[in-house]
């Protein structure tokens, strides 16, 4: 039997955390699209699920290989979002993990942090030109709020942005100390 579950998420990792625990509960994920999940029920804690930010669309030949590299590695595609990607594991195959060490760890999250950062700039750009729009256009609300919501959605990705400069900053250090 499927179930469908329409929930936003602006952090992958909380994502992540969620689809396992859905997993804990006896529903696997068999397809994704924008704040839709699709969900099959299976044994609990049958899957162990893992989001990643690729740097090429899904669709295209250098995202095809790297999907097919992970799936060499026993894991299976589930669904994939632009260049966000859902794969599993079964979980009777052991720990599943994408980035096992700190350099892939790094590159990843440098990854996410840029393309925060672009939404951020979209957001605030967009949302700024229809505030003043709004307001020298005798204060009309039809830009003004949108407008101001689009703004607000910008500082949340800043945010998001400094949260993940300041992982990058640690991943780092813990790489300097096992170099060490």
């Amino acid at each position: 039997m499927k179930h469908v579950i329409r929930k936003p998420y602006w952090n992958w990792e909380k994502e992540e955390k969620w689809l396992n625990a859905m997993s804990a509960k006896g529903l696997a994920l068999v397809d994704y699209s924008w704040c839709r999940y699709v969900f099959e029920e299976t044994p609990p804690g049958a899957y162990i699920y893992r989001i990643e930010l690729l740097d090429y669309h899904a669709k295209n030949p250098a995202g095809q290989k790297y999907i097919r590299f992970v799936e060499e590695t026993g894991a299976e595609f589930v669904s994939s979002y632009f260049r966000w990607v859902y794969f599993r594991k079964k979980a009777a195959d052991g720990p599943f993990t994408l980035h096992s060490d700190f350099p892939s760890q790094i590159a990843h999250n440098k990854r996410v942090r840029a393309w925060c950062l672009g939404l951020a700039i979209l957001e605030l750009s967009v949302g700024l030109m229809n505030v003043i729009i709004g307001t020298t256009q005798g204060f009309r609300t039809i830009n003004i709020v949108p407008g101001g919501l689009l703004l607000v959605l910008g500082g949340v990705f800043i945010l998001w942005v400094i949260q993940i400069t300041r992982k990058i900053k640690r991943l780092k250090k813990e790489l300097l100390i096992h170099e060490s």
